[in-house]
């Protein structure tokens, strides 16, 4: 299966200005690697068979004629590929010329595609010799032989691979206000392909590229770029060769500029992840375009791989970058001291009630409420932080929590509930031998009960400590940790949490609280619920009972964020972990989480309020609506498919 993939590819080839029979050949063989290299798409760039800087010649009968004979050897020698190959050059019809992108497959013609802005400006002239194809729309045109559609509202459309549908523009027409690429991505366009002749001048390169990835993003497309390089005439200008392949946004692959070795550079880009952007996007849901389009209809062959030419981040909501990551730790850690600020203000309230149990969750809970009340200028004694040691409860986390609670200078509280949890077995006839999810609940809700009250008896805010990736999971207590009347840490997937804490203790917070953050981020991540071992450590570790977070952040953000299957999830995992994990091992987790994910929908149901921080929330009153009666089996059996 391709999983929704498709390879394209932007090609610089070498040329020689004007010599159609010497860059018809170098076309061909870079077409031929691009076929040896499971290129389903390969875009030139403007121009190509000619060269892009042949001025006055463009007017010359016997280049005319040459790149006529170029494309008839092009068809010929490209005939036993599969792929798609969409070229420049000047084709002249009705006696006007025009600058024009020609695609083609298997030695056929799909259609032509006539630049629609032409530049007139600065070191650009191209009014000269083209005109504008604006005003062509529903013509066809006979080129060698064969009739093809001609104009600017033609759209390409490989029906045997679900409409998977590309369109192109010229160079200039991306640079204008309102881009003809725009309207091809509401007519279907998925992917975007411009031929292009970009001259280089200082930072040129990098508004280019800012305008590539903007494109892309606006239009939730693959946006695929091939410009003339050096071997382009150095009258009075230079090419570098710029091919970029960008994918709503991000970019996939990039070309060496200034090489004067041709050059190929392909990237696979998921086309089911940008269909599901434009499904919820009222931007194209609801689109209004007064354009109409022509669809030249092909076949293509699926891409058939086992390993993507392209990165798959097995933490796909943590920034690989240091620098990247802890601006955005910085951004999150804001967010969540905003909403908390904003909450305390809109109630009157000045008086927090938090339980701090020595892991990461409370321990980022309480440092976001320690932030929020310094920015409002109240008192940190108002904070009233709460340790509930329990049957679990290890030394380190005890001696952690208080320590924490000491540095922050908040008003702390120490309260056993062991005995009041032995009373509440023999109240309900449990054998407290039985260690069972009730003898796990009987602490959560015990803990949760305590701090409901002690905040009714300050007339304050009990603040929740729970992250996103327990809530995908069902890992809480309903009505037990999963309860409270501000949760800060909803919107954080709990491999970003460790991230933050530790942002927090390099950058925020002094080196006394450093050194106990650093502690805690040592310590296993556990619910403390059964009793410790003999030597008094943590006995229970969530990690060995539900499985390793890491996988299952992976598995929440593919599966919220883009709607993937889950034989694809695998099929991602599998590229991303596959060095880390078996793949029986990720087939397990994976099952494990999607079971988990739908049974506990009813948790969701009944979230207390908490700011969303990043692409993904599963709040039933924003991002995430689901029935809680939902039934998994399609998707389990989609992953043994």
């Amino acid at each position: 299966m391709n999983f929704g993939f498709v390879r394209v590819a932007a090609a610089v080839p070498a040329l020689k200005v004007a010599n159609c029979e010497y860059n018809t050949g170098e076309i061909i063989k870079i077409c031929k690697e691009a076929e040896r290299q499971r290129v389903q798409f390969v875009v030139f760039p403007e121009l190509a068979v000619t060269a892009y800087s042949c001025g006055d010649l463009f007017l010359q009968k016997s280049l005319q004629d040459g790149a006529i004979k170029g494309l008839e050897r092009i068809l010929t020698e490209t005939e036993s590929l599969d792929c798609v190959i969409i070229i420049g050059m000047p084709l002249v019809v009705n006696n006007r010329m025009y600058n024009c992108g020609v695609a083609m497959k298997s030695g056929k013609l799909l259609g032509a595609v006539p630049k629609s802005f032409i530049p007139n400006y600065s070191e650009f002239y191209e009014r000269r010799w083209f005109c504008s194809g604006l005003d062509k729309r529903n013509e066809t045109i006979n080129l060698l032989g064969n009739s093809i559609p001609f104009g600017t509202d033609v759209l390409f459309e490989a029906e045997n691979m679900g409409g998977l549908c590309f369109g192109m523009e010229i160079c200039e027409d991306l640079w204008v206000p309102a881009p003809p690429s725009s309207e091809q991505a509401v007519n279907g366009a998925v992917l975007l392909f411009n031929l292009s002749a970009s001259n280089e001048l200082v930072g040129k390169h990098e508004y280019r590229e800012s305008m590539i990835n903007m494109q892309s993003a606006k239009c939730a497309a693959a946006y695929v770029y091939s410009s003339s390089g050096p071997h382009e005439s150095t009258t009075d200008l230079v090419f570098g060769g710029h091919a970029l392949i960008s994918e709503y946004g991000s970019l996939l692959a990039q070309s060496r500029r200034f090489s004067f070795e041709e050059q190929l550079i392909a990237g696979d880009v998921d086309i089911e992840r940008l269909i599901n952007e434009r499904l919820k996007n009222s931007g194209f849901t609801h689109a209004a375009t007064g354009r109409s389009f022509r669809k030249a209809s092909f076949d293509i062959k699926e891409l058939d791989t086992d390993k993507l030419l392209r990165k798959t981040d097995p933490h796909p909501f943590v920034p690989s970058n240091p620098e990247a990551r802890n601006v955005r730790c910085e951004e999150i850690f804001s967010i969540q001291t905003s909403g908390l600020m904003k909450r305390l203000r809109h109630t009157g309230l000045d008086k927090c009630v938090i339980g701090i149990s020595g892991g990461l969750d409370s321990t980022l809970a309480l440092l976001v409420i320690a932030k929020a009340y310094d920015s409002l200028g109240l008192d940190r004694r108002n904070i009233h932080a709460v340790t509930m040691p329990g049957f679990g409860t290890s030394s380190n986390t005890l001696g952690n929590s208080l320590e924490l609670m000491r540095l922050m200078e908040v008003t702390t509280c120490q309260i056993d509930i062991r005995e009041a949890c032995l009373k509440h077995f023999e109240d309900i006839g449990h054998d407290a031998g039985i260690y069972d999810v009730t003898y796990e609940n009987v602490q959560a809700r015990e803990r949760t009960q305590i701090l409901m009250d002690k905040a009714n008896k300050l007339g304050g805010l009990v603040i929740g400590t729970g992250d996103l990736s327990e809530l995908a999971l069902g890992w809480c207590t309903y009505n037990g940790d999963h309860m409270s009347m501000y949760a800060v840490n909803t919107g954080v997937p709990k491999t970003l949490v460790r991230y933050l804490v530790q942002w927090a203790a390099d950058h925020v917070f002094a080196e006394e609280t450093r050194k106990v953050l650093l502690s805690i981020l040592d310590t296993p991540i556990s619910p403390e619920l059964l009793p410790t071992d003999e030597a008094g450590e943590i006995a229970q570790k969530t990690e060995d009972i539900v499985g390793p977070y890491e996988l299952h952040d992976f598995f929440l953000y593919h599966m919220v964020r883009y709607g993937a299957a889950p034989s694809k999830i695998l099929f991602l995992a599998r590229q991303a972990f596959g060095g880390k994990y078996g793949e029986d091992i990720i087939d397990k987790w994976l099952k494990a989480f999607l079971r988990r994910f739908f049974s506990q929908q009813f948790k969701r149901s009944c979230l207390p309020d908490g700011p969303k921080v990043g692409s993904i929330s599963l709040s039933p009153r924003g991002d995430w609506r689901m029935p809680s009666d939902a039934d998994a089996r399609g998707w389990l059996a989609d992953l043994e498919k």
